[in-house]
């Protein structure tokens, strides 16, 4: 089993930057595949980021390409989402989430979830 624990959200005007980190417990998370997903109020849980357990692969959604990035650090069992230049659509409850499988956006390939964190962007 692996536990996930996201931290790093909070309230942040437009254009500025939040660090999130997703630490993990239970079990290395070194052969997983790692992802990023948010949701919004009244909106169902999207794909933001994901990267391969060796970190050569990364792929982003359009909505957040150039601005956020994605790394990890296997020996701190830690990912991160580096979010910059951000907007008021940002605004959602963040989710880190752990796969044996290759990366991927698809949101029902993801076995273990963090209790996710809040990122509010004023305008």
């Amino acid at each position: 089993q692996v536990q996930l624990v996201e931290s790093g959200g909070g309230l942040v005007q437009a254009g500025g930057s939040l660090r999130l980190s997703c630490a993990a417990s239970g079990r290395t998370i070194s052969s997983y595949t790692m992802g990023w997903f948010r949701q919004a109020p009244g909106k169902e849980r999207e794909f933001v980021a994901t990267i391969s357990s060796d970190s050569v692969y990364t792929y982003y959604a359009d909505s957040v390409k150039g601005r956020f990035t994605i790394s990890r650090d296997n020996a701190k069992n830690t990912v991160y989402l580096q979010m910059d230049s951000l907007k008021p659509e940002d605004t959602a409850v963040y989710y880190c989430a752990a796969t044996g499988r290759s990366p991927t956006t698809a949101t029902k390939a993801y076995g273990y979830w963090g209790q996710g964190t809040q990122v509010t962007v004023s305008s």
